[in-house]
C-alpha cells in the first residue's frame, strides 16, 4: 500500500521496509505470542520519489533521526499489528510532512519592556534581602 504524504508527494511501497516483532504493550499474554510490534524503514537518501532539493531538506531537518540515510518509526501502542502499521504509516507520513513543510518564522529580536525588567530587579532585591536575614548578625 503506497504511503500518501500529500497529494505532491506519495510514497511506493516498494520503497518501505517493515519488521514485526514482539510488542510490550497491551494485550495481556497474547504480546507473549504474537509479532504486533511495527517498525517501518524508508530510505530518505535513495528514495527515487524526492527531489534533489526535498532530500537534501529532509536530510537537514530530520538529521538526527536518519540512521544511513534511513528513517525509522515504530508503532506498538496497539494490539493488533494491522493497527500499528496503519499507526506506523501515519507517523511517517507525519514526519515527512513536517520535514518539507515551511520552516518557523524567524525570531525578531526584542527588548525587555521596563516593567518586566523593574520586576525582574525588584524580585532580585527581594531575594537578596531574605539572604541578608538570614546571616549572623555582625558583632561589633
Amino acid at each position: 500500500m503506497d504511503l500518501e504524504v500529500s497529494p505532491a508527494l506519495t510514497i511506493p511501497a516498494s520503497e518501505l521496509g517493515w519488521r514485526f516483532s514482539r510488542s510490550s504493550g497491551p494485550g495481556g499474554q497474547h504480546v507473549n505470542t504474537t509479532d504486533s510490534r511495527a517498525e517501518l524503514s524508508w530510505n530518505v537518501a535513495s528514495s527515487a520519489v524526492l527531489s534533489e532539493s526535498q532530500r537534501l531538506m529532509l536530510i537537514a531537518r530530520l538529521g538526527p533521526r536518519l540512521i544511513a540515510g534511513v528513517i525509522t518509526v515504530t508503532a506498538s501502542e496497539r494490539r493488533s499489528q494491522l493497527r500499528n502499521r496503519e499507526l506506523a504509516l501515519a507517523k511517517l507520513a507525519d514526519l515527512v510532512a513536517e520535514g518539507l513543510g515551511p520552516g518557523a518564522a524567524p525570531r525578531r529580536p526584542t527588548k525587555p519592556t521596563r516593567g518586566s525588567n523593574r520586576r525582574r530587579l525588584a524580585a532580585k532585591e527581594q531575594r537578596s534581602a531574605t539572604k541578608r536575614q538570614r546571616q549572623r548578625p555582625i558583632a561589633e
